[in-house]
């Protein structure tokens, strides 16, 4: 409940798959308070528009010499070589180089002329990836499902999350931009982002749990002031909860957006965004340092503040 919290988004009712991840409904904004809105500037819409174009970060090359032994066997009859696994981050790029050309269309959701890709071929394969908890949770069934409509998958962010304790799955943040079929049967880009949760499992790193939120490219361009880290900060960390002394300078490292702030209470707070594709922050972390100690992670909930 950790991730749901942090991003604001609520569990479903029933679960429901998406790329092998439990898909999260966005919780919008119920209300906008009249002197919040006019506390951030005008800006410019079409920026909130644009599809991304990073380099993809899923660009291990797998070609017919790996997928060739795999190409008759079910998801049980696979056993993947360790290497694959050794590293969180060597096997997250791993699993999404090998999705990577991965399509599961429909007759209904198709896009392409003629075959796209490798086909299904590199969902058992894929699979595999999963920690045993996972698939248990995650039917294979369900996991190929969860791809309908999608012909190509490109993994565009990762950064691990700070602060984890040993004796939990460590973390990553992703953003995923897909190729999906369409009823009209042309092609359409979607982006969705969440966490990724990787255990050890033996000897091998696996794939412990994913959630994933769609993105939506109109929600920022017309409506207030929670796209911005700056904005988030302010209104709800200092008009709520009093807690700014003086904010920091932001600091920018790639995509990802580092706002500081010394509290009222004597204590240094960071808080750090992601900004996705379609230019809005996301608050992925809250660390706390008190006395000049080290920065711990922390959770503060600004409507409670209200």
């Amino acid at each position: 409940m950790r991730f749901i919290k942090r991003f604001g988004f609520k569990k479903r009712d029933t679960s429901i798959y998406f790329m092998g991840a439990e898909s999260q409904k966005q919780q919008l904004a119920q209300r906008e308070i009249k002197n919040e809105k006019e506390t951030y500037q005008q800006i410019d819409a079409e920026k909130y528009f644009r599809p991304s174009r990073r380099a993809i970060l899923n660009n291990r090359l797998f070609g017919y010499q790996f997928f060739n032994p795999y190409y008759d066997k079910t998801f049980d009859q696979i056993d993947l070589p360790p290497s694959l696994m050794d590293t969180p981050e060597n096997m997250l790029f791993n699993y999404f180089s090998i999705l990577r050309e991965a399509e599961n269309q429909t007759n209904k959701l198709i896009a392409g002329c003629g075959t796209v890709g490798w086909a299904r071929i590199p969902f058992p394969i894929a699979y595999n990836f999963f920690a045993k908890v996972y698939k248990q949770k995650v039917s294979y069934s369900t996991y190929l499902s969860s791809f309908e409509g999608i012909g190509h998958t490109n993994l565009i962010k990762l950064y691990k999350l700070p602060n984890q304790n040993s004796d939990q799955p460590i973390r990553f943040f992703i953003e995923l931009e897909t190729i999906n079929g369409t009823e009209k049967g042309v092609s359409a880009f979607e982006y969705h982002y969440g966490t990724v949760s990787i255990l050890k499992e033996e000897d091998n790193y696996k794939i412990d749990n994913i959630e994933l939120i769609g993105e939506d490219f109109l929600c920022a361009a017309y409506h207030g002031w929670r796209q911005q880290g700056e904005d988030v900060v302010d209104i709800e960390y200092g008009n709520w909860c009093k807690l700014i002394k003086k904010r920091l300078p932001t600091k920018m490292d790639g995509y990802v957006k580092i706002i500081d702030i010394i509290g009222t209470d004597g204590n240094d707070y960071r808080f750090i965004f992601v900004q996705l594709t379609n230019d809005t922050d996301v608050l992925i972390s809250q660390l706390i340092r008190r006395n000049q100690g080290e920065w711990e992670e922390t959770k503060i909930d600004p409507t409670k503040c209200t």
